[in-house]
């Protein structure tokens, strides 16, 4: 049986001024996705949010959607804890999938 993983993500600009919480399966077609603005109306083609600067994995959809949720709940200082917790230097981890 093979076991599909689901990741919680979170996505900022260039400067680093805005950020955007999402859920998928597959992280690295949803991430093409945002650089390409494949929705040109979206809020991430809108404000240019396609750097990828945190992501956690799960293995439960409903866990990975709960998680999502808690996270867009939280503060924006407990989103750059987060993001300063896996990533300091706010690389574009898109790099490294």
């Amino acid at each position: 049986m093979e076991y599909r993983s689901y990741i919680v993500y979170i996505l900022s600009n260039r400067n680093n001024t805005v950020l955007y919480t999402g859920v998928t399966w597959n992280l690295k077609l949803r991430e093409e996705q945002h650089k390409t603005k494949s929705n040109p109306k979206s809020f991430t083609a809108r404000y240019n949010v396609d750097k990828l600067v945190y992501y956690e994995q799960f293995f439960d959809i409903g866990e990975a959607i709960e998680r999502e949720k808690q996270i867009k709940a939280g503060s924006r200082q407990k989103k750059l804890d987060l993001i300063a917790g896996l990533n300091s230097e706010w690389r574009d981890l898109y790099k490294d999938l």
